[in-house]
């Protein structure tokens, strides 16, 4: 068994493992708990009980959080004309097509989440065999392939804090919710 350090060892004595936390006293311990030296990230785990080799079984959607995850969102979007500049005026932070598909077939991935308008997704599609391990690629699943003009209201949405969660290979779900830093309320 691995040794642990002395903090976690002080913290680890105020959980009871045994014992099923309601949420909001589990918020409050993750909050006592936290003695990392920056502000670090809350994430909930959900076991499901599900088969994810069936396809009625599958779990995949988005949710936009109150308060956000606590971090900045690099949004890449593709698109041409209006489109581009609806997306610039929302925040995006690149906003393009054919200068990015360059960039990124020569080894550009300064970004956390890309968007694609549908006009577009045949110059994009060439990506995918590099975009896609890295989790990066427009997918209409996960709402980054949208018409254009919806595209000013996802980059908003993606900007404030919007994540998505689906079933791993091991039918369970992992995502970010906050960091320690927020108020027990956020």
């Amino acid at each position: 068994m691995p040794k642990r350090g002395k903090k976690y060892q002080e913290v680890a004595k105020l959980v009871d493992p045994s014992q099923a936390y309601s949420p909001e006293e589990a918020v409050a311990l993750v909050k006592k708990t936290s003695y990392a030296k920056f502000d670090a990230t809350v994430e909930v785990h959900l076991r499901m009980g599900l088969d994810p080799r069936k396809a009625d079984q599958q779990i995949r959607a988005t949710v936009k959080l109150p308060n956000g995850t606590g971090r900045e969102v690099r949004v890449l979007v593709f698109a041409e004309g209006e489109d581009q500049k609806a997306a610039l005026d929302a925040g995006a932070d690149y906003a393009g097509t054919d200068e990015y598909v360059e960039k990124i077939q020569g080894g550009w991935f300064d970004f956390d989440v890309s968007v694609a308008t549908p006009s577009v997704m045949s110059k994009v599609g060439r990506l995918g065999k590099v975009l896609g391990p890295r989790g990066l690629m427009p997918s209409p699943k996960a709402g980054t392939v949208v018409p254009g003009s919806d595209v000013g209201r996802v980059v908003s949405e993606l900007k404030a804090g919007r994540v998505e969660f689906r079933l791993d290979k091991t039918a369970n779900i992992h995502t970010p919710i906050g960091r320690a830093g927020f108020t027990e309320e956020q």
